[in-house]
């Protein structure tokens, strides 16, 4: 086993890649590709507690197909006349494919009318109950996805690296989903923590920074050479914080003043981003250093019954203790979401972690001081997978190898079909 540090990369610029760069499982992977078609990559919700039927807070069931965390929350918004701080939900979900979540709305009274005005938004039920729905409600997800363009007879090479993750453990990277299709959110976040308002503005709305599609050219230069309204007219309404931060300019407000116009919920997904990037660094370290599950001196080990952590002890280390509980799953090493309340880990392990924000150019205190430094969190470096399900067939569409399990609340699919897939068919 190689101590920390030994790996530790050099310094890089703030636009690497934010992206998980390890696999955890040695097998060779199946390939293929996902998310082809929305109802090859569904989600169901798993409820923490049953509803009471009645309180001021109406919760509602809801499918989506193809519609990200913000659409959704800008569609209830619209609809029920509410504010942001109103809108309750358990957990942001994959915009592409079809999910089944809960949200609640702080409405005393039954609003006229519950469907939504959007063909990609179904309510499917709705019940009261007394207090609002929070971040981490949940007991977990089920997946049920379909890999294509794959020989459907490479199933049981699948159900091999599904039967391993069961007994390691799934890495807890975040997935793509958390950094954008430009993989730049967590660079958004830092121009955000650093109040460095053109800088954020010009990486969202202008030509240079990060990459790119080609198609956004055109508004892109608009934006550079000040044709605000121009370059307005081309941003879709799926791109939420771009439009609402040139209506601002529009109306003549200053970049800071349209960077406040993108509101709080879009400030902590951008916030979270740079901690989820530091996070993805620490544990692609860990995986390294071949210490996913080993709790190390300056660990903060993580109790899966309790989501708590605790400090590693030289005593509790040499009694072999430590290592029989991590083999029953009971602890796991932890990980640092960067901010005020983050418990630290000490020794080497503090040296990791802070070096692996400092390959982003960031300093830790940025994520601890100020107005909008996150709470900050330990995460989990693993976490169980249940009741996993293969199967194969062909269909109107060709092959396919579908895969079904439970994941814990917060934990992604695609991080559990990059280890099975082993390409990047799992960033779809």
């Amino acid at each position: 086993m190689t101590e920390p540090g030994e790996h530790l990369l050099e310094s890089e610029p703030a636009g690497h890649d934010p992206l998980p760069q390890r696999y955890l499982t040695d097998e060779p992977g199946v390939g293929g590709r996902i998310k082809q078609r929305p109802e090859d990559f569904l989600v169901d919700e798993q409820p923490l507690y049953d509803l009471e039927g009645a309180g001021e807070h109406l919760y509602l069931g809801v499918e989506t197909t193809n519609v990200s965390h913000l659409e959704l929350m800008s569609c209830l918004r619209r609809h029920f006349g509410v504010k942001e701080k109103a809108i309750g939900y358990a957990g942001m979900k994959d915009k592409v494919g079809v999910t089944r979540q809960m949200v609640s709305l702080h409405l005393p009274q039954d609003p006229p009318a519950v469907e939504l005005p959007h063909e990609r938004i179904k309510v499917l039920w709705m019940d009261r109950h007394r207090h609002k729905l929070r971040r981490g409600h949940l007991r977990g997800n089920r997946f049920s996805i379909r890999i294509r363009e794959v020989d459907p007879l490479k199933a049981p090479f699948v159900h091999r690296i599904l039967r391993k993750l069961e007994q390691t453990g799934v890495p807890t990277y975040f997935g793509s989903q958390r950094f954008g299709y430009r993989r730049n959110n967590h660079i958004v976040g830092l121009h955000l923590l650093r109040k460095d308002w053109n800088a954020l503005v010009d990486e969202l709305l202008g030509t240079g920074g990060t990459p790119y599609p080609a198609y956004q050219q055109e508004r892109r230069a608009q934006f550079d050479a000040g044709e605000f309204e121009r370059a307005l007219t081309q941003w879709t309404t799926a791109d939420r914080a771009e439009r609402m931060i040139l209506r601002a300019l529009c109306r003549g407000a200053s970049q800071k003043e349209a960077c406040y116009a993108t509101g709080r919920t879009t400030w902590s997904f951008w916030i979270s981003a740079v901690q989820s990037a530091i996070f993805n660094r620490v544990l692609d370290e860990r995986i390294a250093l071949g210490t996913l599950g080993t709790c190390l001196p300056g660990d903060r080990a993580w109790k899966h019954d309790r989501r708590r952590t605790f400090r590693v002890t030289d005593e509790e280390l040499e009694s072999g203790e430590l290592a029989e509980r991590a083999a029953r799953f009971e602890i796991s090493p932890s990980g640092p979401l960067w901010g005020r309340s983050m418990e630290r880990a000490e020794g080497k392990i503090d040296e990791l972690e802070r070096a692996a924000a400092e390959q982003f150019g960031i300093s830790p205190e940025l994520l601890q001081e100020g107005r909008d430094a996150p709470e900050g969190a330990r995460r989990p470096l693993r976490e169980t997978i249940q009741d996993p399900e293969v199967d194969s067939g062909i269909d109107e569409h060709g092959g396919y190898i579908r895969v079904a399990f439970d994941l814990p609340r917060g934990i992604y699919a695609t991080i559990v079909l990059r280890e099975l897939m082993k390409n990047d068919g799992a960033d779809a």
